[in-house]
């Protein structure tokens, strides 16, 4: 009260009043008259902080809970809602209500021109009812409200939602309030524009962060199916879906193939496969782009295969200008994904189409990996097998061999044959290169050289390790296998001659260990299978018992340690004269020992092999 006894508050002076035909306590307000000076100033203030208040709020959850507060200050209500526009949907819903029932504002959807909120944001106009009796399905929300206000929430000239206050009694609010509502519905409109304008930012700060960690987890997974249900379970971090699918596109037989289909989380029966162009999934394949349909109901090329989808969201999978498949969203709710919606789920399926081809070629290798791995070890057992199984046996002669492959296959061979009564022949090889094709080009050089020493027999004259080696480097050099060629050391020992004949081609010069000295033997010669017509020398050397013959191919002269040093031939030749007294099984196992030792377990690049002979009688 003032000094006249009045309430401020009574001397305003109320606004325009237009009632509406039809609806007798329905009312629209215009402009207020002139209020007293004192009012007016009163009212500004007020308004002004509250205004100053609301809009300094930036958090949506805090301001909406603000907002009735700050009206309870000016104007008495039983009930209060803010209704916010979701122009996707078309409809308004409640985002925060002090007085009505938990279930109403969970459910309660308004549709712009339904009810006394949606004529309001229609209208673009507040509306004050002092009897809503009138009209029973404007206080259905609240049973109890006997009148009520409503003010449509203007941002830059569209509505974005409403403020509705309730009361109990009829005639509760007065053209002065509804007045003074508008004006703070002013401030209110913008403080939730840019407290939605603020979460939205720091949404899409999030979300572009969270794509990046996306990004990061899915290019790490290099199992197929590990990967699409990992990015099932990635996409409900940043869409809300109902129904989420993802189809692969099976381009021999022109159809999408459903990979992975999940509802909330768990499985869901769906079509397991679309025809390319068929449906909103076949037609965003076909057409390489995104597909949002707010409303499937009235789109055509929609295929209703759960009866509730009410709304679609489909975006390809492209690697460059190829399709791989889709993504498939559905909601029970019209309009539930946006074209923001799109944007994020399109760079998704960007770094999904990289996670997803390089599964598909990991599995590819790994299935190659599978069958070259059953082959190598078919390879490696005929390898094997076209080695010597045992070593022929011969009166006056202790014979071993050892072969150790870099690789799993390996290019050095090695046979020891006796063609004769009094004759035993050692050949030793090794095949320029390493793997299959190299252990391919060694039996067939393998075989060339029992071939021609077995013609002993018949042909003596053109038996001889020189022949040998001249006719078989005739043959690989007309086989022409560009690339490869073959060092082939050849040693026949004559007993009844007592004597030993040594042909090389490029193989490592052998040793010949006797009581006098050890030392290597031999002459070089140019390897088979280089250029045709190629002679080679033999040399004879007397045999005795105790002498000992170590032939090797060139993987342990030249084995080496960490530092790059190789184990080379003076320590092949200490080893030799150390255990020469001793049998051949156990110098050869000396030998590797010793290169084994020298190498520590530093990776060789090479094959190595060995083959001993040593004189006992």
């Amino acid at each position: 009260m003032d000094g006249n006894g009045e309430c401020p508050r009574s001397r305003k002076r109320f606004p325009s009043i237009i009632r509406i035909r039809g609806h007798p306590s329905l009312i629209a307000v215009t402009a207020p008259s002139q209020p007293t000076r004192a009012g007016q100033q009163d009212t500004l203030t007020a308004l002004f902080d509250l205004g100053r208040q609301v809009t300094s709020v930036l958090d949506s959850g805090e301001l909406l809970r603000k907002i009735p507060e700050l009206i309870r200050r000016l104007v008495a209500f039983d009930a209060f809602a803010v209704y916010l526009l979701d122009r996707n949907r078309g409809w308004l819903r409640i985002a925060y209500a002090v007085g009505y029932p938990d279930d109403v504002v969970r459910t309660l959807r308004r549709k712009i021109g339904e009810g006394l909120v949606g004529r309001a944001v229609a209208e673009e106009k507040p509306l004050l009812v002092h009897d809503l009796s009138a009209d029973r399905r404007d206080a259905a929300a609240v049973p109890e409200a006997k009148s009520g206000l409503v003010v449509p929430l203007l941002h830059k000239a569209k509505p974005i939602g409403a403020i509705t206050l309730l009361s109990h009694k009829r005639g509760q609010f007065s053209d002065a309030d509804l007045a003074i509502l508008r004006q703070f519905g002013a401030h209110v409109a913008v403080a939730i524009a840019n407290a939605q304008l603020f979460e939205r930012e720091h949404e899409d700060a999030q979300t572009f962060e969270l794509l990046a960690e996306i990004g990061r987890d899915v290019t790490a997974i290099l199992d197929l199916d590990e990967l699409l249900a990992r990015i099932a379970h990635l996409v409900r971090r940043i869409i809300d879906y109902r129904t989420f699918g993802i189809l692969l596109l099976n381009e021999a037989a022109g159809e999408l193939e459903m990979k992975v289909a999940v509802k909330y989380g768990g499985a869901v029966d769906t079509i397991p496969r679309f025809k390319l162009g068929e449906g909103l999934v076949g037609y965003a394949a076909l057409h390489k782009q995104s597909v949002l349909v707010p409303d499937t109901s009235v789109d055509r090329r929609y295929l209703r295969y759960l009866a509730d989808v009410r709304s679609e969201l489909v975006v390809p999978i492209l690697l460059g200008d190829r399709c791989l498949g889709v993504f498939d969203l559905q909601s029970p709710e019209l309009g539930a994904f946006e074209k923001r919606h799109v944007g994020i789920l399109t760079l998704l399926a960007s770094q999904a189409a990289v996670a997803i081809e390089n599964a598909r070629l990991y599995r590819k290798v790994r299935a190659n990996e599978s069958r070259l791995r059953k082959e190598m070890r078919l390879a490696q057992r005929v390898q094997a097998g076209l080695q010597p199984a045992t070593l022929p046996t011969h009166r006056g002669v202790d014979v071993a061999a050892r072969f150790e492959p870099a690789l799993e296959l390996g290019g050095d061979f090695y046979d020891v044959l006796a063609p004769g009564a009094d004759l035993f022949v050692a050949a030793v090889g090794d095949v320029s290169g390493k793997g299959a094709a190299a252990a391919l080009y060694g039996a067939f050089a393998g075989e060339l050289v029992r071939g021609r020493t077995f013609r002993r027999r018949y042909l003596p004259e053109q038996s001889s390790p020189a022949t040998v080696l001249a006719s078989t480097n005739t043959i690989l050099h007309e086989r022409q296998l560009e690339g490869y060629f073959c060092a082939l050391c050849y040693a026949a020992f004559d007993f009844d001659r007592r004597t030993a004949v040594i042909a090389n081609s490029g193989l490592p010069f052998p040793v010949r260990s006797t009581a006098a000295e050890t030392r290597q033997i031999g002459q070089p010669g140019i390897p088979l299978g280089l250029f045709p017509g190629t002679t080679y020398d033999e040399e004879r050397y007397p045999i005795a018992q105790g002498d000992v013959f170590v032939f090797c191919t060139d993987g342990i002269f030249e084995a080496n340690d960490d530092a790059g040093d190789e184990f080379g031939a003076e320590r092949l030749i200490a080893v030799i004269q150390r255990v020469r007294d001793l049998p051949a099984r156990t110098i050869i196992d000396a030998i590797f020992e010793a290169v084994g030792a020298f190498h520590g377990g530093a990776a060789q690049g090479d094959d190595m092999t060995a083959v001993v002979l040593k004189i006992t009688e």
